[in-house]
């Protein structure tokens, strides 16, 4: 039994030792791989951007639309008073969008119609994506 320990003892080196520079190999390859990551990461990123760039977009088209229909109720209120529906519309929207607001009223009779129109701001530049409009009715206060 004294002799199967040694031979046990003796396998376990030799296996000790392989492992050992079988592990160096794995490392060197891993660092490799690292770098690879990193190459693959940087030409993921523009796929990211454009994703990111394309929430905000729509996220500011719906601002623009939700403040068109603030615009239009606001002017119809002011018109349906007798008063100039396009100051009130102006003033009813975000001081950034207040630039590109334009507001008409119509109407006769017992109620008044305004439409308020925003550019929609676009964060790439060339890119157009028209126009929110909105309108809104209300009846004429005598």
């Amino acid at each position: 039994m004294a002799h199967d320990d040694g031979r046990h003892g003796l396998r376990r080196r030799r296996n000790y030792g392989r492992r050992r520079a079988h592990g160096r190999c794995r490392n060197r390859g891993w660092r490799r791989d690292r770098g690879q990551v990193a190459i693959e990461y940087l030409g993921f990123l523009p796929v990211l951007i454009i994703v990111a760039l394309a929430g905000v977009q729509l996220g500011l088209i719906a601002y623009t639309a939700q403040q068109a229909g603030t615009a239009a109720r606001a002017g119809a209120r002011s018109a349906s008073l007798d008063e100039a529906a396009g100051p009130a519309c102006t003033v009813a929207v975000s001081g950034w969008l207040a630039g590109r607001t334009a507001c008409g009223a119509a109407g006769g009779g017992d109620e008044v119609t305004v439409t308020a129109t925003i550019t929609i701001p676009s964060i790439v530049p060339g890119w157009d994506f028209g126009q929110a409009r909105k309108t809104a009715t209300m009846p004429m206060d005598h």
